[in-house]
């Protein structure tokens, strides 16, 4: 009979790492494209001929091999990885502190409170961490390394699946996953079998002179480089979309209208290579805003409906088509998307001058301050106004807006965003608003470095807290300011070209597929071998290897190795000849056992770090030791049994009445249909124990 085992160390011992890679040969090679990484050298030059020649011969080749070990490291996967982290790291400033193409004020306001670090950090470049040298160096270099890694790696990938797995190496039993055992079948019909089966798996198999190569597991290394041309779409798509990009802001009170040209923005940031000429022509108008909030419980206050319905157009003679932009569902025209971003209210108020001619009426847009919309605001009088003795000047009013006031309280907050109760605080200026200056002015607050307040007749300072359609009269006849019941809303829009963001996304994506088949894929490799032994029984080996070790690697290796030994199974020791009354004849009345006792059909499949129990057994021998069963030989019904498993030697015969002795190999379901198979047939290979060894003396 034959048997699966697993190799102790003592019965076969491991070899040194250079020795396997020599025995391997080919069947361990290539099992990745990764670059092979090499130390730093002494020098690249060799020995240096005397005279010029020789100095500029050695010089060359110096400088050749030095580029070409650079251009090594920087292709690696360790140089890959610290540039990638380079790259993360220095974007964190870029997040943490104010940038100038981002917010330009904020960047003056942190230069203004730090009078140190500001030189520092516009030194270091840190106010526009994107745009800088030392930030495009890095992206640069990560680029090419991972176009210098992909390129030969794609190509090498390519070769290995236009060829064929290796052939099996010369001693299977010393890879990581082996099992053996011996059959009937003939070595070709065991190849043929084994072929179909890793086919029939998805291997890619073939025969290779007395054995059957097979490989699978090729996703691996597909999604390895998928993964870098992944980040190689990636870095293209956002180095694009920086680079051609625009974003504006714009702000809109219902009833106004917006044009996308470069005049009509609040505040409008491009990329370096953005030109007017890419922004894309379209017209909108803001025909109705629609906002409401909860009213009770716990989010009282939080929007319910935010939405602004508009008519645009594209093009100057487009057909005006109706849309409603929500939160998160921008218009989409062409290349551009307009988000809707914000949210607030124009009261529309009425100044007069001292004669009661009208020299402003229009919705003032005011700026939210918290989440009620508290809000404040600058309303001006530009042109047209002249104070009691005729002198034109200009006015000015520092406004607050709150629209429902808490009534009793004395404080200008608001307590619901709704327009439940709205007032408008203003305090008024006149003079100079510095507009002719030259210098920008920011159109929601007030400059009030050349104004004076009105003050009322008893010196104090002139405000007042005005209802819809309640009016605050100035003194001495300059005139007055009217809070009209009519209060309109304003919506925030931001219109965003990015081109490479779909690429992006896709890169994405695709990094994401190709690092999971690279992570849970494992590439291996099985052989199967089939040859005649000494005896002329076939001897099937099989082993498999793997990238890395793992303990699936044995598993498969046990179940591929089960679907051959259903149709190649091990040959038994039952082929042996019987006396004709089947008995066993013993010598002196007691079984001996063999010196190269046989084991059981059920064993292991061998492991680097221990066996994985198969159902698959191989055929091995304990040299040079003569070993017998813990398991007694049964004898007939009655009889005792000796310790060693011999039948016990009072009589040297059988026990009368009782029949002739019989050994494991006999007792089969042909002797009697009531005696159950033997041990080897019906023992679990894991629980651990040995079946019984039949007793030798069967006549040959």
């Amino acid at each position: 009979m034959s048997k699966t085992t697993a190799d102790s160390p003592a019965e076969t011992p491991r070899a040194d790492p250079a020795g396997d890679d020599q025995d391997l040969g080919a069947a361990g090679s290539q099992l990745s494209t990764a670059p092979v990484e090499t130390a730093m050298p002494g020098s690249f030059g060799g020995n240096r001929a005397p005279g010029l020649t020789g100095w500029l011969a050695w010089t060359g080749r110096e400088v050749l091999g030095w580029a070409r070990w650079f251009w090594r490291q920087l292709t690696s996967m360790r140089v890959a990885l610290m540039l990638l982290f380079l790259l993360s790291l220095g974007a964190v400033p870029g997040s943490l502190i104010p940038q100038s193409g981002t917010d330009a004020l904020k960047v003056s306001e942190f230069q203004d409170a730090h009078k140190t670090l500001g030189p520092i950090y516009q030194k270091l470049g840190l106010f526009h961490v994107f745009s800088s040298a030392w930030f495009g160096a890095i992206y640069v270099m990560l680029f090419v390394s991972l176009v210098g890694c992909i390129i030969p790696r794609t190509w090498q990938f390519v070769g290995q699946l236009r060829g064929r797995p290796p052939g099996a190496p010369k001693r299977l039993n010393r890879l990581p996953a082996y099992a053996t055992w011996r059959t009937a079948a003939e070595p070709e019909q065991v190849r043929e079998v084994a072929l179909a089966t890793l086919k029939k798996r998805r291997f890619r198999a073939h025969i290779a002179g007395d054995a059957v190569a097979a490989e699978k597991g090729y996703l691996r290394e597909t999604g390895n480089l998928l993964f870098h041309l992944a980040l190689i779409v990636m870095l293209i798509a956002f180095a694009w979309g920086q680079l051609f990009k625009s974003e504006g802001d714009k702000l809109i009170v219902e009833g106004d209208g917006f044009s996308n040209t470069l005049t009509q923005y609040d505040d409008f940031k491009s990329g370096n290579l953005f030109s007017d000429d890419d922004l894309v022509p379209f017209s909108f108008n803001l025909k109705n805003f629609v906002g409401t909030y909860e009213r009770t419980g716990p989010n009282r206050g939080t929007p319910s409906t935010f939405q602004a319905d508009i008519t645009y157009s594209l093009g100057a003679y487009g057909k005006a088509e109706k849309h409603t932009i929500k939160v998160n569902e921008p218009l989409e025209i062409g290349d551009s998307k307009v988000y809707l971003v914000s949210h607030g209210y124009a009261p529309v108020v009425t100044v007069r001058d001292g004669k009661g001619n009208v020299v402003l009426h229009q919705a003032v847009p005011m700026l939210p301050i918290d989440s009620n919309i508290t809000s404040q605001g600058a309303i001006k009088v530009l042109d047209g106004y002249k104070d009691a003795q005729g002198v034109a000047e200009q006015l000015g009013f520092a406004a607050l807006f709150v629209p429902t006031y808490a009534k009793g309280s004395g404080t200008m907050f608001s307590q619901y965003p709704g327009l439940d109760y709205p007032v408008l605080n203003v305090t008024g200026y006149h003079g100079d608003l510095g507009v002719n200056s030259g210098i920008p002015q920011n159109v929601y607050q007030l400059d009030t470095k050349n104004l004076k307040q009105f003050k009322t007749a008893k010196g104090a300072i002139l405000k007042s807290q005005l209802l819809p359609g309640e009016t605050m009269t100035l003194p001495n006849g300059a005139g007055s300011i009217t809070f009209d019941k009519q209060i309109k809303e304003w919506a925030g829009f931001q219109v965003v070209q990015q081109p490479g963001t779909t690429w992006a996304l896709t890169g994405a994506l695709t990094a994401i597929v190709g690092l999971a088949g690279s992570l849970f894929i494992q590439r291996r490799r099985v052989w199967v071998r089939a040859t005649t032994g000494a005896d002329g029984i076939t001897v099937v080996e099989m082993a498999g290897l793997g990238r890395s070790e793992s303990a699936k690697l044995p598993e498969e290796l046990g179940d591929l190795a089960a679907l051959v030994h259903d149709r190649a199974p091990t040959k038994t020791d039952g082929d042996s000849p019987k006396s004709e009354t089947g008995s066993t004849k013993s010598d002196q009345g007691s079984a001996k056992t063999d010196r190269g006792s046989t084991k059981s059909d059920i064993g292991s499949v061998k492991t680097d770090g221990g066996s994985t129990k198969s159902d698959v057994g191989s055929t091995k021998s304990d040299p040079g030791s003569a070993r017998t069963d813990e398991a007694p030989t049964k004898t007939g019904e009655g009889s005792p049994k000796s310790e060693t498993g011999s039948p016990a030697p009072e009589t040297g015969s059988p026990t009368p009445g009782t029949g002739p002795t019989k050994t494991d190999a006999d007792l089969t379901s042909d002797d009697d249909p009531k005696t159950p198979t033997s041990d080897a047939d019906t023992h679990d290979s894991d629980s651990g124990v040995e079946p019984p060894v039949p007793a030798e003396g069967a006549e040959k």
